[in-house]
């Protein structure tokens, strides 16, 4: 990792059948790691896209959103435990 990358601090889980595509989340969010994507889901909308790395963890996006359990903001910190209870369980 060179110094100019970081580490990713957060995850960012959609549930795009949730999604309306309003895009407050892709405008709200501070390191633009969201975008629409360009599928359509169940209501024919737009649904909000993770780019897959950059998520800082903040939580914005979650807090904007107005679908409740359509975003999901993981801490690295949460996603080291959910990671160990899987191996554990394993």
């Amino acid at each position: 990792m060179s110094e100019t990358e970081k580490a990713d601090r957060g995850l960012v889980e959609l549930n795009s059948e949730e999604c309306k595509g309003c895009g407050l989340c892709v405008e709200a969010c501070p390191p633009a790691v969201l975008r629409l994507a360009e599928t359509l889901n169940q209501y024919g909308m737009h649904p909000a896209a993770y780019l897959g790395h950059g998520c800082t963890g903040c939580g914005i996006c979650f807090f904007v959103c107005p679908e409740p359990g359509a975003i999901t903001v993981l801490r690295a910190a949460a996603r080291k435990l959910e990671e160990q209870a899987a191996e554990a369980a394993a």
